[in-house]
């Protein structure tokens, strides 16, 4: 099964959670939105997301592409770049979707990294485990602001990365923190 299709089937799958657990306590109502994230755009890149979800619980996919702050990167090492693809779900307190929220989920990092000399770019793969919080603000009724913190923990993937003669190994932790712009569509 290639990636896009194990992604296709954990979003159904996740759908199917959700709609079987909240759709036991009232009638099915599902909503969806789109969600954009400040970090990649600060750092250079980009970042898009699209959810589903009823009641408390709703799925999300996303993809991102961040060019890592240079305090992040191993002495010696520069330009590490990650494009990121995620599917997570949520989970709100409120069935509004408002208030704080918890998420989890599967990470790609498909990464490229250089030594300071800047000869060669090395390429390399990270699967991560997410856990995130966050508290989600409503600004108007279709729009809301969240900043957020999460922790991605590396589980497997490409290890002792060679470039330039040395050797990059990725972080096991790894740190984010953000602001999370929403829309939902009403």
């Amino acid at each position: 099964m290639n990636l896009r299709s194990a992604i296709l089937v954990a979003c159904l799958l996740q759908f199917s959670v959700v709609a079987a657990v909240d759709g036991q306590s009232r009638p099915l109502s599902v909503s969806a939105g789109i969600e954009l994230d400040a970090l990649p755009y600060i750092t250079g890149g980009y970042f898009g997301a699209a959810w589903v979800g009823t009641g408390h619980i709703r799925g999300r996919a996303l993809i991102a592409k961040v060019n890592m702050p240079e305090f992040f990167v191993a002495d010696g090492f520069t330009n590490n770049d990650v494009l990121s693809f995620a599917v997570l779900a949520d989970y709100y307190l409120a069935d509004d979707w408002t208030g704080p929220w918890i998420a989890a989920g599967v990470v790609l990092w498909d990464s490229s990294i250089q030594s300071d000399a800047r000869v060669e770019t090395a390429k390399y793969r990270s699967y991560l485990l997410n856990g995130s919080i966050g508290y989600a603000l409503q600004l108007h009724r279709s729009i809301y602001v969240s900043p957020w913190a999460g922790l991605s923990l590396r589980v497997a993937g490409d290890s002792d990365i060679r470039v330039d003669g040395l050797s990059f190994e990725p972080r096991v932790l790894n740190p984010e923190a953000s602001v999370k712009f929403g829309w939902v569509f009403r």
